[in-house]
């Protein structure tokens, strides 16, 4: 089924959609994690992955497509994301959130989005990073 829009509604874009789609996507995670694999800064969640980011790359692409509105590829290929209990194997407290917003802001601002989006898009991954936090 196809919704259409009627003369006077407005259609309101997803962050997905804002991104560029599974292009902008794959493009943000692909800065993300080249930020995460070169800048010091992030040395305490890189050491927290295997040495080849590959997967790692691909699971937030596809848990970012639905999460910002896109398919939810994820959930199609694992199911419910269950994030917490997904990252209870590791120790994440204040300075490993904040080393995952930071690659996370860095990425965001190499695909040159407007700022209010960028903004919008750091509080939420706020909201979701902290709430990964186990550790005091």
């Amino acid at each position: 089924m196809i919704d259409t829009i009627k003369p006077g509604q407005t259609y309101k874009l997803t962050q997905y959609e804002k991104l560029g789609g599974e292009k902008g996507v794959r493009q943000l995670v692909n800065y993300f994690y080249q930020v995460m694999d070169s800048d010091a800064e992030a040395n305490t969640i890189r050491d927290m992955h295997a040495a080849n980011l590959s997967e790692a790359e691909e699971k937030l692409f596809l848990f970012l497509s639905g999460w910002l509105g896109g398919p939810s590829l994820y959930i199609e290929k694992y199911g419910h994301p269950r994030l917490r209990a997904r990252h209870l194997p590791f120790s994440i407290g204040v300075k490993e959130r904040d080393q995952w917003l930071y690659c996370m802001n860095k990425a965001l601002t190499k695909m040159n989005i407007e700022k209010p989006m960028h903004d919008e898009l750091m509080q939420a991954f706020f909201n979701t990073a902290d709430f990964m936090r186990n550790q005091g």
